[in-house]
């Protein structure tokens, strides 16, 4: 099964790309300083990307659905 996606505008594709990015990217630095055995900046970088993930549904909710 082949899926059209030429419905998905540039605007929506940019921005699911960028949080995408900045959230997968906190979450594998917070997963290196767990293994530096640096909790606390790790913790730090998890909550950034819950935070992130967060802001991302919001922004996604009101601006695209």
């Amino acid at each position: 099964m082949i899926a059209d996606v030429s419905d998905v505008s540039l605007s929506l594709f940019v921005f699911g790309a960028v949080f995408l990015l900045l959230i997968f990217s906190l979450i594998s630095v917070g997963v290196l300083r767990m293994f530096q055995q640096r909790y606390r900046v790790a913790w730090f970088s998890f909550g950034g990307a819950a935070v992130s993930s967060i802001i991302f549904y919001l922004l996604l909710s009101g601006w695209f659905l």
